[in-house]
């Protein structure tokens, strides 16, 4: 049986906290994983384009490994790092003998793989044991891995490693891929698998492989990571391979070193980090694409889970869908949302019922729960129609619903079924009922300002209509600007934006330059405090 363990911690682990673990917790963890027998640990990435930072497991040299974990001993473990091809120069990486490391993986696109193997061979003239480690294997077809095994055969490397870098595959895929590198792959490179956890396989995939690889004598590497510490939705968890390990092939990996590397440091990183298993991986993985994709339409929280696949889908399967392209996932976010509908019957409808009236708008700032009493007399004594955006509040009554978010709709879907007959909904086209039609449709395109830092506005959207409609005489409640030193800013965190917190100063500033726009067309007034400065 020739079966290793390879503990990725430090490495991949990495991405969550960029790599910022603490000296101590680089130490910790190191010596846990050494006292416990795992063959190999990696230490993190070399990267000349970064600093040498003595809490940090991503270095710009090799002599800044010997600075952090040289003078310790490493037992029979073989210590490895890091290198994504093309992020750390030759220059600085000393021979083998000059340092603690003992081997180095590289890990390389498919398009840079013949540049990627000749650097992988001057490592090997160092001295190095080198992994050539092939990211987003599932792009990978039977002719592009004849291309890469022909030079793998040629060079030699310690060992060639399956990279499931989105946690694509499952166990018939990945036997595919296995069966055809044993068969085809000189006996003496070692095949190394790399999982993550998007379908939650991680672990399974690497047990399956194990019972495959038992009786032969070519070297299996499997990865893992203590509690599954990694990029997204994590790694193969290494205290569960050590465990199978032990039970099914007697070895005798130390799982006490382990769990008091997860008790003492990895717990009290989860609480602050929170990797693993989420929608987003499961999603992305689904979809055969890039997680990045997933976090873009997530993040607009304007999109239920069923409109991101159907966006997601719209991209060409193939190489395409795993390299993020920020522009083509906005354009075609944009054309989703567009939808675009007549709607001058809509707006004369709208014109007729509340044109020349007095209007009060009510967004889902805090303010409405802490002004409720002044909202209420204004109601009482002003009589304006009062129309609220994208929530329907349970403390005053409404005569209209402004609907722009589809995932509103969702979260309001049953208020707005019991209100039927009381509240008549305007909804932008980029929000479509389940059955039927709104009472007022309006075209989103003309609504949107795509130079925007938030090109939906709901609250610039509601004042486009009302100036459309010849509404001048406008009351504003609920609309308290975004704060950096709240907790959240909306009445429900239900309501809450992701990037309200990243991006909320730019997003006053913009309002505030519509606003002083509107000045002179319309007679505004906030009847709630706002940090719109107006």
């Amino acid at each position: 049986m020739n079966i290793k363990l390879l503990d990725c911690t430090l490495r991949d682990g990495g991405y969550n906290n960029d790599w910022n673990f603490g000296h101590n917790t680089l130490i910790n963890l190191f010596e846990r994983s050494i006292s416990a027998g795992i063959d190999f640990i990696e230490v993190g990435f070399l990267d000349d384009r970064r600093p040498f930072d003595i809490n940090r497991s991503i270095m710009p040299d090799t002599s800044c490994v010997e600075n952090i974990w040289g003078k310790l001993d490493k037992k029979n473990t073989l210590v490895v790092a890091m290198i994504d091809y093309g992020t750390c120069d030759l220059k600085n990486i000393q021979p083998r003998k000059d340092t603690i490391i003992d081997g180095i993986r590289v890990i390389f696109k498919m398009h840079l793989m013949h540049e990627a193997l000749e650097y992988c061979r001057k490592l090997q003239e160092m001295g190095y044991l080198v992994f050539a480690n092939a990211v987003s294997f599932t792009t990978y077809t039977n002719e592009k891995l004849d291309e890469i095994i022909t030079i793998l055969n040629e060079l030699k490397p310690y060992a060639f490693s399956i990279v499931d870098t989105y946690g694509l595959m499952d166990i018939n895929l990945l036997n595919h891929y296995y069966q055809y590198l044993d068969a085809n792959l000189d006996k003496n490179i070692g095949i190394g698998f790399h999982a993550h956890n998007n379908f939650q396989l991680a672990f399974a995939n690497c047990m399956e492989l194990a019972r495959k690889h038992e009786e032969k004598p070519r070297m299996l590497v499997l990865d893992g990571s203590m509690f599954g510490m990694g990029k997204g939705a994590g790694n193969a968890p290494l205290e569960l391979l050590v465990t199978f390990m032990n039970k099914n092939f007697n070895t005798q990996y130390d799982i006490n070193q382990i769990l008091e590397g997860i008790d003492v440091s990895v717990l009290d990183l989860y609480k602050q980090l929170h990797w693993g298993y989420s929608l987003k991986s499961f999603v992305s993985a689904s979809n055969d694409c890039h997680p990045d994709y997933i976090s873009f339409l997530l993040n607009k929280k304007t999109l239920s889970v069923k409109s991101i696949n159907e966006i997601i889908q719209k991209i060409v399967k193939g190489p395409e869908k795993l390299l993020y392209k920020k522009d083509l996932i906005q354009e075609l976010y944009f054309d989703y949302q567009k939808n675009n509908c007549r709607d001058d019957v809509d707006y004369l409808t709208l014109k007729n019922e509340i044109g020349g009236r007095k209007v009060l708008l009510i967004g889902p700032g805090k303010s409405v729960l802490q002004d409720k009493e002044k909202i209420v007399d204004f109601i009482n004594s002003e009589k304006p129609v009062v129309i609220s955006i994208n929530f329907i509040p349970d403390m005053f009554d409404v005569d209209y619903l402004f609907l722009t978010n589809s995932k509103r709709y969702v979260q309001h879907s049953t208020e707005i079924s019991n209100n039927s007959d009381k509240i008549k909904i305007i909804a932008t086209s980029n929000v479509t009922k389940a059955a039927g039609k709104f009472d007022i449709n309006l075209d989103y395109e003309t609504l949107i300002d795509r130079d925007a830092v938030f090109i939906d506005n709901s609250f610039i959207m509601a004042l486009k209509v009302m100036m459309k409609i010849g509404v001048t005489d406008i009351a504003l409640a609920g609309f308290d600007g975004y704060s950096l030193n709240k907790e959240s800013d909306y009445f429900s965190s239900k309501m809450e934006y992701e990037f309200s917190k990243r991006m909320g100063q730019e997003i006053n500033a913009y309002v505030d330059k519509i606003l002083a726009k509107l000045k002179s067309e319309l007679d505004i007034k906030f009847i709630t405090a706002t940090l719109y400065k107006f």
